[in-house]
């Protein structure tokens, strides 16, 4: 049943394309965009967390980019939408990598998240080269809980794993 809702879930979060093998991504430096991920609970749980999920989202997509900027392997550039930043359901993918391509990014992180059950959550991310219009990185993950504790260590373990595959990647 898990193995159904992952790949439903993977479904639902089209990319532009894949990689056919060892690429190589942005050089040391390079500029790198993290689109706010998308958030989807379909647990049927009786009680209304949408405030709680929004801001433990919010906290979540702060993480990332702070441990990106840390690492100090990629500078962090915003992407706008018209007025506002982008976010990985405001646009189709390929339009996101339009954006990207427009602003100067070289890689273009997006995802989301995905609440199964009281329990069981699913993260997805992919990095996509922007100049290949391919993905790089393509992962999905599950996590336990739906604490603000739980949100932090699925954080932690996500940034390090993305972090570290785009690293090895370097030339």
């Amino acid at each position: 049943m898990e193995i159904l809702c992952a790949l439903a879930f993977v479904a639902l979060m089209p990319s532009p394309g894949r990689a056919d093998g060892a690429s190589n991504a942005a050089p040391e430096g390079g500029d790198l965009a993290i689109v706010d991920f998308v958030y989807v609970d379909t647990s049927g749980e009786p009680t209304d967390q949408t405030a709680a999920h929004r801001e433990r989202l919010q906290a979540f997509m702060a993480a990332l980019r702070r441990n990106f900027l840390a690492d100090g392997q990629f500078r962090l550039v915003p992407l706008l939408c018209g007025p506002v930043p982008c976010t990985d359901d405001s646009l189709a993918p390929a339009d996101l990598v339009r954006v990207a391509a427009d602003a100067g990014v070289e890689i273009l992180v997006i995802g989301g998240i995905h609440k199964q059950s009281t329990l069981v959550q699913w993260a997805q991310v992919e990095a996509i080269d922007v100049a290949a219009n391919r993905v790089v990185f393509d992962r999905v993950f599950t996590f336990r809980g739906d604490s603000d504790e739980a949100w932090r260590r699925a954080e932690t373990f996500l940034s390090r794993d993305v972090r570290a595959a785009l690293a090895a990647q370097q030339p």
